[in-house]
């Protein structure tokens, strides 16, 4: 966790503020890959530059845990999308989930225990800016194979993949243009992970 003082976080520390304040997690798309390159601490300096407290990365893939005044997550996708366009110079898209429901996302079990839990199988889980339409859904369920099952709770996809995910011929684009709509994935054991920093 960054050890960045400011008036902010000294209020919160003198008055408990940051216990009061909702605290959310930002999952960023497009961080350290193809050739976008951003160290950990200089992330986290943008996001207290933006006024949030208490922020801290988990895994450098652009998992970002702040606190905020602010209790509007599509208001927060924005102001750190727009940031980050002008801090960064390119465009990260930015999932932005409160904790509650972050634990949540991470209890759920949408597929048979058995199966995700077998030698060899990933659960992933991919966060989306709103509920596909009962059409994108249909035309997603048209790519599941042997080897890939889809199932939708909400904002999120859950992505059973039976073998490794490199040989899947399904891949974060092809989601985003059968769905219709930007998403960022990550592995279910990633998002546990963060979800239990959170508590």
């Amino acid at each position: 966790m960054a050890n960045v003082k400011s008036p902010l976080r000294e209020l919160k520390r003198n008055s408990g503020l940051g216990a009061r304040l909702p605290k959310y997690v930002a999952f960023l798309r497009a961080i350290n890959v193809g050739g976008h390159v951003v160290k950990m601490d200089h992330l986290r300096g943008l996001f207290e530059s933006l006024g949030f407290i208490e922020v801290a990365t988990v895994i450098a893939s652009g998992n970002v845990i702040f606190t905020s005044t602010s209790r509007s997550a599509p208001a927060l996708e924005k102001k750190i999308e727009d940031h980050l366009r002008q801090s960064l110079g390119y465009e990260v898209i930015t999932f932005v989930r409160a904790t509650s429901e972050l634990k949540a996302i991470a209890a759920c079990r949408p597929l048979d225990a058995s199966e995700i839990d077998a030698a060899g199988n990933a659960l992933y889980i991919g966060f989306l800016k709103g509920s596909p339409s009962d059409e994108a859904k249909q035309k997603l369920a048209s790519l599941a194979t042997e080897d890939d099952k889809f199932h939708f709770s909400g904002h999120e996809l859950y992505w059973l993949r039976r073998k490794k995910f490199s040989d899947s011929k399904l891949s974060g684009p092809l989601l985003e243009k059968t769905l219709g709509m930007r998403t960022t994935l990550r592995n279910s054991t990633t998002v546990k992970r963060i979800a239990s920093l959170c508590s």
